[in-house]
């Protein structure tokens, strides 16, 4: 399995940034994608999620209308596009995977610690 989140960094507010994921071992149709996130002194979050099998996505609120998860099939890439960033997207962002329903994915509920982290994530930092 590919292992590598990248992107991010120091930006910003009202800046752009897009993180990548490589999810080869990942990419069946049983498989729910998503970015969480992890501020300091508050519990990992889910940032946006997308359902292999047919693409369907969930956004947490916060970032509703400003982030877009998409796939890149083809290269086995996971994407977060993070638009018109806020200091409060300052965190650590991570790259999971899940095998599950498409309901469950996108159903807005998780369990972070059910799903399968890339060990490394990467930060993203927001500056006013």
């Amino acid at each position: 399995v590919q292992a590598q989140v990248q992107g991010g960094g120091s930006v910003q507010a009202g800046q752009s940034a897009r993180l990548s994921c490589g999810v080869s071992g990942y990419t069946d149709s049983r498989y729910c994608m998503g970015w969480f996130r992890e501020a300091p002194g508050k519990p990992r979050e889910v940032v946006a999620t997308v359902h292999n099998a047919g693409g369907n996505t969930y956004y947490a609120d916060a970032v509703k209308g400003r982030f877009t998860i998409s796939q890149d099939n083809a290269k086995n890439i996971l994407y977060l596009e993070m638009n018109n960033l806020k200091p409060d997207d300052t965190a650590m962002y991570y790259c999971a995977a899940l095998r599950s329903s498409r309901t469950y994915c996108t159903g807005g509920v998780y369990n972070p610690m059910a799903f399968n982290y890339w060990e490394q994530g990467t930060q993203v930092t927001v500056s006013s």
